[in-house]
């Protein structure tokens, strides 16, 4: 199982509506990006939504996971003074765990969330 860490989490209602609230929304066919800018913060934090709508229980958990696999790997091109909500449509329900991989990538470098990779 992957374990993202608790600092890493955004768990309460709250956190999770300044973010819808106070912060900018990008989106593509797979997934939509709430990002909310938080200075002074050590590292990113995030949030997972995934509904009902996407398919029964097997496969919720199964998107979430690829979504933190993804977030993971690319833990380090991540800016770390980010609140960041992702809510997975449905496409992504039919996704591999690379698919997810590269399609948030995608997203998240339309929000300004990506850092520039130095050669």
């Amino acid at each position: 199982m992957i374990k993202v860490k608790k600092e890493y989490r955004v768990k309460k209602d709250k956190e999770f509506q300044a973010v819808f609230t106070r912060g900018a929304s990008v989106a593509n066919r797979q997934f939509v990006v709430y990002a909310l800018k938080k200075d002074q913060q050590a590292h990113f934090r995030i949030g997972l939504s995934v509904s009902k709508k996407i398919g029964n229980a097997v496969v919720r958990n199964q998107v979430k996971r690829y979504l933190r696999e993804a977030f993971l790997l690319h833990e380090a091109s991540i800016a770390p003074d980010y609140d960041l909500v992702i809510i997975a449509r449905n496409p992504a329900a039919k996704m591999t765990a690379q698919e997810v991989a590269d399609s948030l990538r995608h997203v998240l470098k339309r929000s300004g969330v990506w850092k520039r990779q130095v050669k």
